[in-house]
């Protein structure tokens, strides 16, 4: 099997060429880059200390803006966000700036810098359900304001979503620093818990002062047309089983791929870097109204993955899929080995006594629910943001607030 897979595609800077980046910046006194990001990681501050050296502060103010910081700067769709900002445009190109901030999260780790601190206590407990990247954010958030946080996560490792992106996009070891980190400030973990079976829902509304809802989208949807077919399996089961086995997976040599967002984008790229000769994707979006990243979408262009955009299903039999064209008189057939649903996901929150509308939950002020003591964050919460890994860390840096002015914070 192709090893390609556990390597980063994009190489990151060396200490010259992060120096040059930066120094590229127009140090624009409205900061349009920082205005643009959902985290709030100020990345005008620290691509200063990055101009003037000063990678220890670069770090710092990365650090406590971000607890995910190194994750973002390596799975942040930058271009929708700081980089779209970015004042450069109008010059050649924007700043990169999620490489230089995986320069200066790589040179925190490094040195084993420990920017991370709690609060003084207050005496007061928090439960989180899930371990995603909006309960992690909050879990930290809660921390430094003297909260003592557990979190509760249903499966054997934590993380949530964070373990199904790519090795060649984000390499675990990674992930699990940053989760080392939130650790070490006292968040307690329980893994292999699920609350609403193991654990009930009443239990910690006893036990603690506020629960803390942010189950991912982590059910993978199926189309009733591919229901039952031993040929098809579901994108984000396909993910989880080639990161659970390090990319040692046996996949036919044609593989079909329905979807056009990111997690598409994920599964054609980790095909083609574990082999796979022939690899089409077939997508409802034009490419005009493409949810994929930019970045994704050309990576997986490069590496010969066959996109053919604005199809349908029409007809499903065993290997052979039909698709008829949305606005012009056409069909196409086409033949594989593997068919790969990436047509969205969906939360499971059984047993959490909340009801979503439309995927989020809607049932009072943004991150409340009809439970003063329950709240809500991530993918169920209702956002202005995409439901990306940023998009969850604004969401779990919000709630913290919300949660602690509920329970007579400042």
């Amino acid at each position: 099997m192709d090893s390609n897979y556990k390597k980063e595609l994009e190489p990151g800077f060396s200490p010259l060429t992060v120096c040059e980046e930066a120094s590229r910046c127009l140090l624009c006194l409205d900061a349009p880059c920082s205005k643009a990001c959902p985290a709030g990681t100020s990345p005008d501050k620290f691509i200063r200390s990055v101009r003037f050296r000063n990678f220890k502060g670069a770090a710092e103010t990365i650090r406590e803006n971000n607890a995910l910081g190194a994750i973002c700067a390596r799975v942040c769709p930058t271009e929708k966000y700081c980089q779209k900002g970015c004042s450069r445009s109008g010059i050649d190109r924007p700043i990169d700036i999620g490489r230089i901030q995986r320069y200066v999260t790589d040179y925190e780790e490094s040195l084993k810098m420990e920017i991370l601190k709690a609060g003084k206590a207050n005496g007061k407990k928090v439960a989180i359900v899930g371990s995603g990247p909006s309960a992690l954010q909050a879990a930290v958030s809660l921390r430094s304001l003297g909260y003592a946080v557990e979190v509760f996560e249903k499966e054997k490792v934590l993380g949530g979503m964070l373990r199904l992106i790519p090795e060649y996009r984000l390499p675990d070891r990674v992930v699990d620093k940053e989760i080392e980190r939130i650790e070490k400030l006292g968040v307690k973990f329980h893994v292999g818990e699920c609350v609403g079976k193991d654990v009930k829902l009443e239990e910690l509304k006893k036990a603690f002062d506020a629960v803390l809802l942010a189950p991912g989208y982590s059910y993978g949807k199926m189309l009733p047309a591919f229901e039952g077919n031993p040929n098809v399996v579901l994108a984000v089961d396909f993910l989880r089983e080639v990161k659970a086995k390090k990319g040692e997976v046996k996949v036919p040599a044609n593989v079909l791929v329905v979807g056009g967002g990111d997690v598409a984008m994920d599964v054609v790229t980790t095909l083609k870097l574990l082999g796979v000769e022939h690899v089409t994707d077939v997508v409802y979006e034009q490419f005009k109204e493409f949810k994929a990243s930019k970045k994704e979408l050309e990576g997986a262009q490069r590496l010969g993955v066959t996109i053919m955009d604005g199809y349908v299903p029409a007809k499903v039999e065993g290997k052979v899929v039909s698709f008829a064209h949305r606005e012009i008189k056409g069909e196409v057939k086409i033949e594989a080995d593997k068919i790969i649903l990436a047509v969205g996901q969906y939360p499971d929150v059984s047993g959490l006594g909340v009801e979503l509308v439309k995927g989020e939950v809607n049932e009072g002020k943004k991150y409340f629910t009809k439970d003063p003591k329950v709240f809500v964050c991530g993918d169920i919460a209702k956002s202005e943001f995409d439901k990306t890994v940023v998009g969850g860390v604004r969401t779990g840096k919000e709630v913290a607030l919300y949660i602690d002015a509920a329970l007579g914070g400042k």
